[in-house]
Parts: C-alpha cells; sequence; structure tokens
C-alpha cells in the first residue's frame, strides 16, 4: 500500500523553512572552519554546538542509531560517512550532510567542499552536480511528477559522463526527516508520483565521477563508490508550488563564507552566473 503524503499548510512549511535555514547556517559554520589538516570529529562537534545553541537539536544525532549530528563523506564515499578522526587533505571533496529538528519540523540540506586546491577533474563533478540539483527543483511544480525530476537529474549528469546512484534517493520532510515520496535521481518523464502542491521534499542528487555503482562499508553507514572514484552530493529542501518550486534550504551563508576564504569552486560558480 502506498505510504501517505503529506500537504503542507504555508505555516508548517514556514516551520520547515526556519530549520531548513538554520541547517544553511550551521553548515556555513562548518566552511569557517573546513579545510586541509582539519579533523571531521572536530567539524561534528563545532555543529552541535551551533544547531543546540540556536534553541534545536541535531536532526540524524540518534536517528536509525546515528552516532553524529554531521554525515561526512570524503572523496569516493557517497553519503553517510561518519566524522571522527580522520583528517581532511588538499585535494579531497567532503559533502556534509546536516539535519535540524525545531518548533516539530526537520530542515535537510547537504553541500559537498572542496578541500584546498582540487584538480579540474574534481571541480567539474562539482559544478555538474549543482547542475543537476538546480535542474531537479525547475521540476519540482504542481502537477509533474517525481519521474520528470530524475530524468532532469539522470539526463544531465549521464551526459556529462557521471554515474547517478540508484540504491539512494530523495524523500519527503516534515515531522519525521524521512517522509513520503520517495525521490530518486533518475526516471522517466510523466512516470512516478504526481508532485502537489504543498508537498516538501528534499533533491539529492548523488552523482559519481565514474560508475553508478555503490557498497555499503562495515561499519553499517558509510556508502562508497564501487570503483573508487569520487562523489558529490548536493540537497536542498524544497516546497512545491504552482509555477516554481520554493527551495527552503539555502546555500548563500556557506557561499558568502567560502568567498571570503577565495574557494574556487565558488567562483566558478559565480563566473558561470554572471557571465
Amino acid at each position: 500500500m502506498a505510504k501517505t503524503v503529506n500537504l503542507r499548510s504555508d505555516a508548517e512549511i514556514a516551520l520547515v523553512r526556519e530549520s531548513s535555514l538554520l541547517v544553511g547556517r550551521t553548515l556555513a559554520e562548518v566552511a569557517r572552519n573546513i579545510g586541509p589538516g582539519v579533523r571531521t570529529g572536530d567539524l561534528d562537534r563545532l555543529a552541535e554546538t551551533f544547531i543546540r545553541d540556536h534553541g534545536a537539536v541535531p536532526g540524524f544525532k540518534g536517528l536509525y542509531g546515528c552516532p553524529s549530528t554531521l554525515l561526512i563523506s570524503v572523496n569516493q564515499e557517497v553519503v553517510h560517512g561518519l566524522p571522527g578522526d580522520r583528517v581532511l587533505r588538499e585535494g579531497d571533496l567532503a559533502s556534509v550532510d546536516c539535519g535540524v529538528l525545531m518548533n516539530g519540523f526537520y530542515g535537510d540540506s547537504a553541500y559537498t567542499f572542496a578541500i584546498g586546491e582540487v584538480d579540474p577533474a574534481a571541480m567539474r563533478l562539482l559544478r555538474v552536480t549543482q547542475e543537476c540539483l538546480q535542474l531537479g527543483i525547475a521540476q519540482a511544480v504542481d502537477g509533474r511528477r517525481t519521474g520528470d525530476l530524475g530524468y532532469a537529474v539522470q539526463h544531465h549528469a549521464e551526459t556529462n559522463g557521471y554515474g547517478v546512484v540508484r540504491e539512494l534517493v530523495g524523500h519527503g520532510v516534515g515531522e519525521k526527516l524521512h517522509e513520503a515520496p520517495e525521490v530518486p535521481n533518475y526516471g522517466r518523464r510523466g512516470h512516478g508520483v504526481q508532485l502537489r502542491a504543498g508537498m516538501v521534499i528534499a533533491i539529492e542528487p548523488m552523482i559519481n565521477m565514474g560508475t553508478k555503482e555503490v557498497h555499503q562499508l562495515d561499519d553499517g553507514w558509510t556508502i562508497v563508490t564501487q570503483d573508487g572514484r569520487p562523489s558529490a552530493h548536493f540537497e536542498h529542501t524544497v516546497a512545491v508550488r504552482p509555477g516554481q518550486a520554493e527551495v527552503l534550504s539555502s546555500f548563500s551563508a556557506i557561499e558568502a563564507v567560502l568567498e571570503a576564504k577565495g574557494d574556487a569552486f565558488v567562483k566558478l560558480v559565480e563566473a558561470k552566473v554572471n557571465g
């Protein structure tokens, strides 16, 4: 039997937005501190303190037994990497996924950071993955289907020679972190769950530089690419609306910090937008 999809009121959507914006501000704190030589566990502790200091609780910690506030996935790790003693190094890619629970509603977002100077191939992967996210968001309008959204992501990724992860998908967001519907990053146009105004969904392309195939490590959490090549992951929480989706989370605070630090990826994105 199909799971019930919640249609949220404007008041409920405003609460999801509040939580989602706090996720963005938390990831901006991560951005201020991330770089070569930094331990992932230190970033996790910083994020938990920031969230609690702002009247919320970490959305991931304790959920399904998750031991951490952040999930930090480096290079060939796609998602669900556990923070710890790992030291980030020049040239790494680090996806940082974060959720918060505040006023009874969740927010969820993720951003992949370039650690120091990364090679051009990695930079291209970041750019295309963020483009996939924007193309998916453009389909999150009343009357479209999840297959339309997934097709937009898949077509752009595969046209650029990348693999699209099948085993992990986006999801509804609300009073639970993971609600119906599932939001795959692949699909056929005109198929899947019909999107309706008031749905709140997390769109999160997970795009691999090589094969789409992945497997789980023995820690029971970390998902890695089968061929050991890098992966990137960007995520926004979005409200489905007539005509145009409403993005509830934001990368603005993150990218303002990265711009001040002279981050090469943000400069590349801005040059494309302004050019």
